[in-house]
């Protein structure tokens, strides 16, 4: 570790000098790991998850206590409940916190990350369920439907509740900088660079990078994110003493290394001393954790790839919920909608409503239904604008389009020009979650894989509405796309409709 400071390349102030490496040089173990900041990220994970273990508890006690309540209403008149109906709420109790552990459901790894936390709640009370159904059966116990179908499936929901609103407290305060994991990011310039911009483009993001090691860099450039100059160092075998430098709490390997495999694994072991986790990012950036399988062969991990699914019983209870969701919404909305209507049609003369073909699954075209938000000579007036397109791609974008009307501007900051797509969705030509509806002509100027998006019908909302909306830039749109038609499910897109609704009232990137 003594050539670390020769390491370090020239980012102001940062680079560690004859003290710090002496510091290094006399620290007491390399299995003691002395940095204050991974003391203080293991301290809040720890004090994190006694908090959500507190809370579950609690909340399964009343989910239990809810049910023997209904179930045996004269305890109100001050009957205590019999010796075996007090078993079952134990056996109850221990099996479906027992399940709560067994599925991870507060794991470090995915507190406060993705659909992954929500799985393992329902996952558990799930399983809760038919562990109850099948016990209760076996020892011809009554009670087992008051649990089955009210006490666990409304603890579950009450669950999720209780993890949402932990979430937003993480995510509030990670904002502020505060309960970030320290993270050193690994690999040549280019996948760096990468790992660095999505972590800074991720809202809520998890990490924090403090330091960049790239391999075999002579650019001598360092790198800034956030405002923010990180640090970068070129010698790869001095990754655990960058780590202890700058208390990181995991590693993340942007790609391939020239150094090998080898080096991964041992620096998989040089970390281990330390309890720092080793991320490696994927380079099968197009595909999700749910269609990668890990399978040894005599001692040699194969990683196996699952091939996309884009017709079958998945796609038929998608479409389900389509219709349920999608009915209900036009019967809620029914009066809101005409109050639109009307609004619209005494800002401005034409229809109500806009209509405009695009392209859906397999390049069949649709007539899609939106609000209209522009004057009715929109169409025509678009060419004079072309020279001050804001947008990418084939994409045209302005932010101050005068072709929008007064109640067309507000219709679009909070996206309720979109509500008449319903019918689209009841009709079939849309989802309710899917891929941005893309016009004729921007399908004409797709190459490489774009096309790919039209293997899946088009949605009203979808990871590019959630995640910036006109913001987004022409590739990062087709990359968001492209890895929700690969990588879809039925939670994935209940998340995203619930983070809809917070775009909404966001109104970031709608113009």
């Amino acid at each position: 570790m003594t050539q670390l400071g020769q390491d370090a390349i020239g980012v102001g102030n940062t680079s560690l000098d004859a003290m710090d490496l002496a510091g290094l040089a006399t620290a007491r173990s390399p299995h003691r790991f002395a940095s204050t900041t991974t003391m203080t990220t293991a301290r809040w994970v720890r004090r994190y998850r006694a908090g959500l273990l507190v809370m579950d508890t609690m909340l399964v006690f009343a989910g239990i206590l809810g049910t023997q309540l209904l179930l045996h209403p004269e305890v109100f008149t001050g009957r205590m409940l019999r010796p075996e109906q007090m078993a079952q709420a134990v056996v109850v109790f221990i099996v479906w916190m027992a399940l709560l552990a067994m599925f991870r459901s507060r794991d470090r790894q995915i507190l406060g990350m993705g659909s992954d936390e929500y799985k393992a709640v329902v996952n558990a009370g799930a399983a809760a369920i038919g562990a109850t159904a099948v016990l209760f059966l076996a020892f011809q116990a009554d009670s087992s439907r008051g649990y089955v179908f009210a006490g666990i499936p409304v603890a579950t929901g009450a669950l999720l509740m209780e993890r949402w609103l932990a979430r937003r407290w993480l995510t509030w305060h990670r904002k502020d900088g505060y309960f970030l994991s320290r993270v050193v990011v690994l690999g040549s310039r280019e996948d760096v660079e990468y790992v660095i911009a999505r972590i800074a483009a991720k809202s809520g993001a998890v990490f924090k990078v403090v330091a960049a090691v790239i391999e075999d860099d002579v650019t001598g450039r360092g790198l800034r994110t956030g405002g923010d100059t990180i640090p970068v160092f070129t010698q790869v075998r001095n990754v655990p003493a960058v780590v202890q430098r700058y208390g990181a709490d995991a590693v993340i390997v942007g790609g391939q290394l020239a150094a090998g495999s080898s080096f991964v694994r041992e620096l998989g072991w040089e970390l281990e001393k330390t309890s720092t986790q080793l991320v490696v990012a994927s380079s099968l950036t197009n595909v999700a954790g749910p269609r990668i399988r890990f399978r040894p062969v005599e001692g040699l991990p194969l990683m196996h790839v699952d091939l996309p699914n884009f017709s079958g019983s998945r796609h038929v209870v998608k479409r389900s919920m389509d219709l349920v969701l999608a009915a209900l919404a036009l019967l809620v909305l029914m009066v809101p909608m005409g109050l639109i209507a009307l609004l619209i049609r005494r800002d401005s003369s034409g229809p109500a409503l806009f209509r405009q073909v695009r392209v859906g699954r397999n390049g069949t075209s649709f007539t899609m239904l939106k609000f209209r938000s522009m004057v009715q000579t929109a169409e025509q007036d678009l060419a004079a604008l072309r020279e001050q397109n804001e947008g990418a791609g084939v994409l045209f974008k302005l932010k101050n389009d005068p072709r929008v009307t007064r109640i067309g501007r507000l219709l679009r900051k909070t996206s309720l020009d979109e509500l008449p797509q319903i019918i689209n969705v009841l009709r079939g030509d849309m989802s309710l979650v899917g891929p941005r509806p893309p016009l004729p002509s921007e399908v004409a100027a797709y190459h490489g894989h774009t096309h790919r998006r039209l293997f899946i019908k088009p949605g009203i909302t979808g990871l590019w509405q959630v995640n910036g909306r006109s913001d987004l830039d022409w590739e990062e749109s087709v990359r968001l796309d492209l890895y929700y038609v690969e990588n879809w499910s039925i939670l994935g897109d209940l998340m995203i409709m619930w983070q809809t609704l917070k775009v909404m009232v966001d109104r970031k990137g709608a113009y």
